[in-house]
């Protein structure tokens, strides 16, 4: 079992969703707890290599992993997410 934490600029994007998009990302969050066995998730490419991304509906949460630890460092509608 993975212990799932945020960086402060995620946490801070969290608050900001709107609340039916938060509650999606909770059941997403809750997932990650169970890394690696987590359906969904695509690994990221070119400068983003050893990231991952989940999405839900025009919704992205992009994370890394760091032994048994699930970083969350970004959510975010998908316009302009990667950029």
């Amino acid at each position: 079992m993975a212990t799932v934490t945020f960086e402060p600029d995620a946490a801070g994007q969290f608050q900001a969703l709107p609340e039916r998009i938060k509650d999606r990302m909770v059941k997403i969050i809750a997932r990650l707890e169970h890394w690696p066995e987590v359906s969904g998730a695509k690994p990221l490419r070119g400068e983003l290599a050893g990231h991952w991304r989940i999405r839900t509906g025009d919704y992205r949460l992009q994370f890394h992993v760091e032994g048994d630890e699930v970083v969350i460092e970004r959510l975010g509608h998908r316009d302009g997410f990667y950029e």
